[in-house]
This record gives structure tokens, C-alpha cells and sequence, in this order.
């Protein structure tokens, strides 16, 4: 579902931060400044958020999974919530170094989780000392905090969505260096060169958040229903024919890029998923700007 300018400047998604705060790099994102505040331009927020969701869909099409990172308080609970409504994995709590880069040490550890885990259904727990079982609880409780989201990952995702990289640079460093293509979130304080699809917009306000990440949730469920289909004609097929024939898989390589220097590889990769349509008429500048700070959410 399309999303109206007017839904945008309601949520608060045009505020940047204090002009002393910007990166010179956003510049081609900003539409103007109002009382020392910088006014980003929605036109660019929708067209970075139509080639999201463009790639988003195709991602999850694919059978692919769609990681979401947010740490912030402001950003927890939305991102937990729309991971749960599409399925997929999710980081809220803490980035732990190596999650994607020294993947097979974060399963083992995840092994020990479903350990602790099935010591306590067992009743093995209550057999033990007190101190023991003390002991047993917090590793647990610090295991599923920090990896609980995760669970479930396999294998790499197919692309991150992360809000505010400038606070999760260690995620998209992890995910610059697999090749992992990253969506974010992106104030005017950040570097838009190290993402490759970058969505302009307010990461500092809830509703800005939720009306973003919203939209982006939508394209993933359409690509998984779109996934389900393609699965369920699959086995059809193969019904039909008796269960003959190789199956060929299909694998997208992704050149790798370089933390630090501009994602190259995954703008290629998400090239064709620009929108068509022209671009919205721009905002009125005025419009919710008048005060000094970000307005409260």
C-alpha cells in the first residue's frame, strides 16, 4: 500500500537533526533547514522507500530471510513487533560482534540455549543446588536477550533492515563484508555512502519508525506469500511428473563491498527496482516545523 505525503509530515519522517549535527554527505537528501532544524525531502524518502520495498519483495520471493536490527529505545519495540508479524529474525537488545561474520560460534551458542532450555522442561533444574540453578537461569536469560531473536536463523539473511546505521555501525560492517545488501533508516548525521539502499527519514521518532518499518513489512509478507505460491506449484509439478527430474537451484552471488567506501555491488543488485511513477510534489517546509527540537513521540 502506497504510502501519501500527508501520512509522512503527520509522522514526524521530514525532521532531521540540528543543522550543526548533519553529514554533508545527506545534503542531496535534505530539502531546506527551518529554525536551525534541516527538513528532509520526502520526495527522496518515498523513493527510497518504493526501492525497499521493491527489493525487499523480491528477496523474500526468493525464499530468502530479512533481518531486522534496532537498538535504540525508540526503535525496539516496533522492530520486535514487525519481525513477529512477518516471521523473521530480528536484533533489539544488543549486536553481538560476529553475529553474521562468526555465524557457526553464534549457533553453537544457540545449541546451549536449547540445553538450558531442556534442562529446565525436564526437570533436571530442580535436582540441582541452588546456586547451580541460579547460575543456570541467568546464562539462559542473557542467551535468549541477547541471541533469542535469532533462533531460528539458519543461515544468512538476504538483506538487513536496520534503523539509524550511524548506531549500528558494527552490524552493517558485518553485513558490507558478506555482501550482505543493507536497507536503513538514515538521518541526516549519517553517512549514506555505506548504505546501499538508504531511506531518508526521522530514526529518532517513534511514529516515523512505525509508519516506515510498516510499509517494509508489507513488501516482505507479499514476497513470502509470493514464496509459498511458488513452493506450492513446485510440489504440484513434481506431483504431475511422478517426483522426475533434477531440480536446479538458482544462486545469487553478490560481489562483496568495502567498509567504508560506497556499496556499489548492492546498488547493482537493487538497480532495476526503482520506481517509475514520478515523484510526489515536494512538502510544504512549514508544514510541523516550528520549533527548535524534534518533536516528542
Amino acid at each position: 500500500m502506497a504510502i501519501a505525503v500527508q501520512e509522512l509530515l503527520e509522522s514526524g519522517v521530514h525532521f532531521g537533526h540540528r543543522c550543526s549535527r548533519w553529514n554533508p554527505k545527506m545534503e542531496r537528501f535534505i530539502y531546506g533547514k527551518r529554525n536551525t532544524i534541516h527538513i528532509i525531502d520526502l520526495r527522496e524518502t518515498i523513493r527510497g522507500l518504493l526501492r525497499a520495498k521493491n527489493f525487499l519483495r523480491r528477496v523474500c520471493a526468493d525464499g530468502e530471510k530479512v533481518l531486522w536490527v534496532g537498538t535504540k529505545r525508540q526503535a525496539q519495540n516496533v522492530i520486535l513487533a514487525q519481525a513477529k508479524r512477518t516471521n523473521m529474525p530480528y536484533v533489539t537488545d544488543r549486536w553481538l560482534g560476529g553475529c553474521l561474520t562468526n555465524f557457526e560460534v553464534i549457533r553453537n551458542r544457540l545449541k546451549r540455549l536449547v540445553e538450558l532450555e531442556k534442562l529446565e522442561t525436564d526437570g533436571e533444574l530442580e535436582r540441582m543446588k541452588k546456586k547451580e540453578v541460579s547460575a543456570h537461569r541467568r546464562e539462559m536469560k542473557k542467551l535468549y536477550r541477547n541471541l533469542g531473536g535469532i533462533r531460528d536463523m539458519r543461515q544468512h539473511p538476504g538483506a538487513l533492515v536496520i534503523v539509524d546505521p550511524r548506531r549500528e555501525k558494527n552490524a552493517l560492517a558485518e553485513a558490507h563484508k558478506l555482501g550482505i545488501p543493507a536497507i536503513c533508516i538514515i538521518d541526516t548525521d549519517s553517512n549514506p555512502d555505506l548504505v546501499d539502499i538508504p531511506i531518508p527519514g526521522n530514526d529518532d521518532a517513534m511514529r516515523s519508525i512505525q509508519i516506515l518499518s510498516n510499509s517494509l513489512a508489507d513488501s516482505v509478507m507479499e514476497g513470502t506469500v509470493i514464496a509459498k505460491e511458488r513452493g506450492a506449484a513446485t510440489s504440484k509439478g513434481d506431483r504431475d511428473q511422478g517426483g522426475g527430474g533434477d531440480r536446479k537451484r538458482t544462486v545469487v552471488v553478490r560481489p562483496r563491498s568495502t567498509v567504508g567506501q560506497p556499496a556499489e555491488p548492492a546498488a547493482a543488485v537493487v538497480a532495476d527496482a526503482a520506481p517509475t511513477t514520478p515523484p510526489p510534489a515536494k512538502p510544504d517546509p512549514a508544514a510541523g516545523a516550528g520549533g527548535e527540537e524534534k518533536p516528542a513521540t
